[in-house]
């Protein structure tokens, strides 16, 4: 007889985590789904690697427990849940169902009681038993038949605890996790334990003593003063705390472990279940391998299309889809799996190097009059480049529409935009190529019809979300600024930016010797030795030995995070060391190590790679490496920028900045008359917001005046509330608020514009840019008050940021055509922020000063003037 596997998952733990780990989805129905979704993914890689034969989901039942006899107050403190989550939590039960899954609640008792009590059954059976939640409280019940597996980071990984794996990690056995528990307490389950015993100090009592009663059978022997007194204060909610965490292994359950049987579920149950929750991704993994291969085949047979080895005239149309095949997003350095060709007739599968080896293809590419339609203009563009070929005549790019049409989507591959459209359904890419370590390129006749099948999928789809932008008058943003921008990126990203590597290496060389000088300046303060990026280590260090007033705990001991650092820095010497500490760690780290790790070695340059469709404002940002992140406020970081260089000898670098940008269009689009006319005049805006709000004339405003109204100024842009401002300004909540009232009393156009956006929203559901872009809100009528006052904030400053972003935008294509024009070598290079950084010959610097601040400030025509700061350098650090 084969031996018996029983898993055991923890419904409530894992739901929760769900449903926090990933955002919010909602299906068709306007239903929340994404802790369904989250929890359903588990599910189906527990079924595929455990192979259960027995298998149960226990739920708590209620708020109310038999602990709660013993101590009132347990779990008392924890937040509301969301009704978001709660909403969910039937739908989780009707799935359960349709795979044939025992699930199970006791009154009175928690799940944690309930899956104790199966696992004691299932160990004494000598049952292989996987116990599955995101609670280390569980652990108690690991034995050498029961594992226990805890999820980290969401529910994407998961670590799994023996005997063996506890020790070598905790240094503890699973009968002293509930002494443990009794001692440092557990916030989450409000469980007292003995205040100042964290883990650490938890632990090492425990290895020394063994059990509870034997710590308080030597207590008079333990070394500390404090931690003895507080060990014997507190003994009572010590002991209180060991029965409050021990889970009852005999609870009166009515169910047994033949009750739990599981032999598979039905598939068409289980499908119809995921097509009402609109869970499309899901869909292809519920049948067996051989089944889901045959509808594959089946499905992709319909497909008319033809492998080509050779490629003539008549295949290159003269308008059509081409799609671009890589498996990764760094497609700088990534290969092309292969070319599809379609004009709707015929389709061609066309394998990279016939394509990249023919005359008559590269012609083509390069020809504008033969129109394209393609799902990436920038990946499509860069790969081509990395083969020497150029793509022009780009005239859809599928990816850039469904972004503007769906910003709030974070998938826009061609099976989930045909999902969205109503189109014919393609599979995913991980149903063809695998994921994770087994990920790889299939046998070609099955990519071929991979490819293909995008390909004409593309086509089809063009057309439907052309109308849709038609009907949104979105038409001109894809057409005029998306697209055109996408072609000036990849070119960017292909010619990178030339990085001095040396230069690199002994800036890290330099932060290296800081870092030491400061961590010996810290141990001589500590009075000893310790591992300072331990938080583990810190935290006794500054609240125990040196005393500091404790501003927040976490589960495993205290806080010892940025914002308590920061409100602890006048207290001791020891805190400005240790923030310098970090942050120049994280220079070192993050960026100087970094930028080193991704400088191509053919090159020498950075290649980053700008995400033109992700960002819910419009504005771009960029990765491996985000070089709109190099911390600036510190000089140690600004310098980093010296390492950017021109490529070319006798060339320099040269940065235009747009200035107060999100104001100017603030001040244009509320049309306040005294935001206007600042601008108009070239005030100082801050000043005059100073003057403004405090009542006083230009030269009684101080330095504290200013940077409280450039705080308010740049903080109604983010839509500030009296909290937000209150922490900027280190004043109270009372005075934050009159403020505010003061500036809405001061600028009345800019107070109307925020009550006007908000309704807008609400009527339309969405609020735009100056430019059309969308940003839809559905939470701006929720009855969640936390939830409706963000979509509120976001109303209001949208407008505003995804507008500057459009403008920059803009400023970019405008530019890019004007450096053609005038034949100019120069080229742009990146953009950060509201910055556009150049590089150019010596000799054009004289033509770029005019060209560049011109074309940026009157890239659009606004009721304020755009104004333009440049300079230009030896490096990047230089053009300030």
């Amino acid at each position: 007889m084969s031996k018996q596997k029983l898993v055991l998952i923890d419904g409530n733990s894992i739901i929760y985590r769900a449903f926090f780990a990933l955002p919010l989805l909602n299906n068709d129905k306007g239903v929340f789904t994404n802790a369904v979704y989250g929890f359903t993914t588990m599910l189906l890689r527990i079924l595929e690697e455990e192979k259960p034969t027995h298998m149960l989901v226990a739920f708590d039942a209620g708020k109310t427990t038999f602990r709660h006899k013993t101590y009132q107050d347990y779990k008392g403190g924890r937040q509301k849940t969301p009704p978001e989550l709660s909403e969910q939590f039937p739908l989780v039960r009707e799935l359960l169902d349709a795979f044939d899954i025992s699930r199970y609640e006791l009154d009175q008792y928690e799940a944690d009681d309930i899956i104790g009590t199966l696992a004691k059954q299932g160990d004494e059976k000598k049952w292989d038993i996987t116990v599955i939640s995101g609670d280390k409280d569980l652990l108690q019940l690991v034995t050498d038949h029961v594992t226990v597996h805890v999820t980290k980071k969401g529910i994407s990984e998961i670590e799994a605890y023996t005997p063996a794996y506890l020790q070598s990690k905790m240094e503890i056995n699973p009968d002293q996790i509930i002494d443990m528990k009794a001692l440092m307490g557990d916030s989450s389950d409000n469980i007292p334990g003995v205040p100042g015993i964290g883990e650490k100090t938890a632990i090492k009592l425990l290895k020394q003593y063994k059990t509870l009663n034997e710590v308080y059978a030597h207590v008079e022997d333990i070394s500390g003063k404090k931690l003895k007194e507080n060990l014997e204060t507190y003994k009572d909610d010590a002991f209180m705390s060991k029965e409050l965490a021990t889970i009852n292994c005999e609870s009166p359950i009515q169910i047994g472990l033949e009750d739990l049987t599981f032999s598979g579920y039905e598939d068409q149950k289980v499908s119809t279940i995921l097509k009402d929750l609109g869970f499309q991704s899901l869909l292809n993994r519920i049948a067996d391998d051989a089944g889901d291969i045959d509808a594959m085949n089946e499905e992709l047979s319909e497909i008319s299309f033809r492998v080509v080895d050779e490629i003539t005239a008549d295949m290159l149309p003269e308008e059509g889809a081409l799609f671009i095949e890589m498996l990764t997003d760094n497609y700088h350095q990534a290969p092309i799996e292969g070319i599809g060709l379609s004009d709707g007739k015929k389709t061609y599968f066309i394998p990279t190097d016939v394509a990249t080896g023919s005359t008559l293809f590269r012609e083509w590419a390069a020809d504008a009059h033969k129109r394209k339609r393609v799902f990436d203009a920038k990946q499509a563009s860069v790969s081509l480049l990395n083969q020497g070929i150029e793509l022009n005549g780009v005239v859809f790019d599928l990816l850039l529409a469904s972004y503007l049409l769906n910003p709030a989507d974070n998938n826009h591959s061609i099976p989930a935009i045909a999902k969205r459209h109503g189109g014919e359904q393609a599979l995913y890419d991980e149903e063809v190529y695998g994921k994770g370590a087994k990920r790889k390129v299939p046998e070609q006749a099955i990519l071929a019809e991979h490819i293909a099948r995008k390909t004409l999928l593309l086509l089809q789809l063009s057309d439907r979300l052309e109308e849709e932008l038609q009907d949104n008058e979105q038409a001109a943003l894809l057409k005029e600024l998306e697209m055109p921008l996408a072609q000036i990126l990849g070119v960017m990203e292909h010619q990178g930016v030339l990085v001095d590597a040396e230069k690199l290496h002994a800036m890290g060389d330099d932060l290296k010797t800081r870092l030491a000088q400061i961590q010996k300046d810290v141990y001589e303060l500590a009075g000893e030795e310790f591992n300072l990026n331990s938080p583990k280590q810190l935290g006794p260090i500054l609240f125990e030995k040196l005393g500091l007033p404790v501003i927040k705990k976490t589960k495993t001991g205290y806080s010892t995070a940025a914002d308590v650092l920061e409100q602890l820095e006048k207290e001791h010497p020891i805190i400005p060391k240790i923030l310098l500490y970090r942050q120049l760690g994280k220079l070192q780290s993050t960026y100087i190590e970094g930028l080193l790790k991704v400088i191509d070695k053919e090159t020498g340059k950075i290649h980053t790679r700008f995400n033109q469709a992700l960002t819910q404002t419009g504005r771009l940002s960029s990765i491996d490496p985000n070089l709109q992140n190099i911390p600036i406020r510190l000089e140690e970081g600004r310098k980093i920028r010296q390492a950017f260089i021109p490529s070319e000898p006798g060339w320099v670098m040269f940065a235009a900045d747009y200035s107060q940008i999100e104001l100017r269009v603030l001040a244009h689009i509320a049309n306040d008359e005294k935001l206007v006319t600042a601008f108009k005049e070239d005030e100082d805006i801050h000043t005059k917001t100073a003057m403004d709000v405090f009542h006083v004339e230009k030269d009684a405003v101080d330095g504290q005046m200013r940077r409280a109204a450039k705080a308010v100024n740049f903080g109604i842009v983010y839509g500030i509330s009296d909290y937000g401002l209150s922490q900027n300004l280190g004043i109270t909540r009372k005075e934050a608020k009159q403020f505010i009232e003061r500036y809405f009393n001061s600028y009345p156009g800019v107070k109307q514009y925020m009550d006007d956006i908000v309704q807008e929203a609400k009527h339309k559901g969405f609020v735009t840019t100056l430019m059309n872009r969308r940003r839809y809100l559905p939470d701006i009528t929720s009855r969640n008050f936390n939830l409706r006052s963000f979509a509120e904030r976001t109303a209001m400053n949208t407008p505003i940021q995804g507008s500057a972003a459009d403008i920059i935008k803009k400023a970019m294509i405008d530019l890019d055509a004007k450096l053609k024009e005038e034949k100019l070598e120069a080229r742009i290079l990146l953009q950060v922020h509201d910055e556009l950084i150049l590089e150019a010959p010596k000799e054009e610097i004289e033509q770029l000063k005019e060209i560049v601040p011109a074309i940026m400030e009157h890239t659009v025509d606004l009721n304020v003037p755009l104004k333009v700061d440049y300079a230009y350098g030896e490096s990047w650090f230089d053009a300030k």
